[in-house]
């Protein structure tokens, strides 16, 4: 089966994020010996524009006529039997849609974040869970506030691309199966205006699998973008409370990466390592102790999580959105209230003085990678979804 897989890659600090997932996915695919066509685009390259070059990626945004053109050539070639996107932010643009369609090409959209619902995609803002925009169908308090890079004209652009798509009908007439990283993702989209019968629930797959760890390196391991929501200063308070007793390595880059590195300057037994690539943070992965989730917004299906499962790592995590249905407490981890430094430092000190039921919690979330998010059942799983959104397609 030939499929098309389209993607617009990110500028992303975390080796583990949606690039990586769609990159897994794509090698799984080919694994099964599918014949994988791909239509991608990088964020990286609006850096390289002119000011007015800038305005026209703006407006592409919203549709983009360039990638109509491109998309109808590759079909005609092709002839795939599903489009699976992933993002189309912000170069490809939902016009893509249209072209799969015009040549009886079933579309699939993997929903990895909340984009479709809220301007900043995480539901968050100023530290906090915010819901303001869901339900609108014209996110205006994401504009009013600048939700997007923290520019209202930014988010204007957002704002726009999602309304013009809501009034013409794009979300629910030309995407034929979504699929949402869990549950807890899918109800909000739901609740978003997003058909219900088309959205089926599929996590991520980690391709190839890394394996179980040693775990022999005695620290606690953060890995993400180093940004409030992300919970990366209720970390370091945590670690406060803690009187360096523990270990930690921070994994990771970001908008407060300068205010994180300060404040890891004073801090004993703590070691921010920047970026790294994919296979050094499985290399982290298999020798931490324990993987610290302490993100503070509703996080889809974090891979992060599913590659320290990969590698038998328990996770200590927020206990906020889906993250709380991907860790079960007391078996694959502990789970703390979000945003609370000290209940934070609680679990990390109960790991560190039950090493032996930590270690069979890792052995605990090995089991359930292998039950729940192995590539054979994850690839069963995209065959039927591709399957459905076929006959979604020829029932139009």
């Amino acid at each position: 089966m030939t499929i098309l897989m389209v993607h617009n890659y990110y500028r992303q600090r975390n080796p583990s994020g949606e690039n990586a997932a769609f990159e897994s996915e794509v090698e799984l695919l080919r694994q099964y010996g599918h014949h994988v066509v791909l239509h991608t685009r990088s964020s990286d390259e609006i850096e390289r524009y002119s000011a007015a070059r800038k305005l026209g990626a703006a407006l592409d945004t919203v549709w983009s006529s360039k990638t109509v053109r491109s998309l109808r050539g590759v079909i005609a070639v092709a002839e795939p039997k599903v489009a699976h996107f992933h993002n189309t932010f912000p170069l490809i643009s939902p016009s893509a849609y249209s072209a799969c369609h015009e040549f009886g090409v079933p579309v699939v959209q993997t929903l990895h974040n909340y984009r479709l619902l809220c301007p900043s995609a995480v539901f968050a803002r100023d530290g906090r869970v915010c819901e303001d925009c869901l339900g609108h169908t014209l996110p205006y308090p994401g504009i009013v506030h600048g939700c997007y890079r923290g520019s209202r004209a930014a988010t204007l652009v957002v704002g726009t691309m999602l309304t013009t798509h809501r009034l013409l009908g794009t979300w629910t007439d030309m995407v034929d199966t979504y699929i949402a990283l869990t549950e807890f993702a899918r109800r909000k989209f739901i609740q978003g205006g997003l058909p219900a019968e088309r959205i089926v629930v599929k996590p991520n797959v980690v391709v190839p699998d890394p394996g179980p760890g040693q775990h022999r390196g005695n620290y606690a391991l953060f890995i993400g973008r180093l940004s409030a929501e992300k919970g990366i200063h209720t970390l370091l308070s945590s670690w406060g409370h803690l009187r360096q007793r523990v270990p930690l390595k921070v994994v990771g880059d970001g908008p407060d990466a300068d205010r994180v590195a300060g404040a890891i300057g004073r801090m004993a037994g703590v070691e921010w390592l920047g970026r790294k690539p994919l296979h050094e943070v499985y290399d982290l992965l298999g020798e931490a102790a324990v993987l610290i989730f302490p993100s503070e917004w509703y996080e889809s299906l974090p891979r992060t999580i599913l590659e320290a499962y990969a590698r038998g790592t328990p996770v200590i995590a927020a206990n906020i959105g889906a993250v709380a249905e991907a860790v079960e407490h007391r078996h694959t981890g502990l789970l703390f209230n979000p945003g609370d430094a000290k209940d934070l430092a609680g679990c990390v000190e109960w790991a560190w003085s039950h090493r032996r039921q930590l270690a069979e919690m890792g052995r605990e979330a090995r089991r359930e990678y292998e039950a729940k998010y192995s590539a054979e059942d994850n690839y069963r799983r995209l065959m039927e979804i591709y399957a459905s959104a076929a006959r979604v397609f020829d029932l139009r």
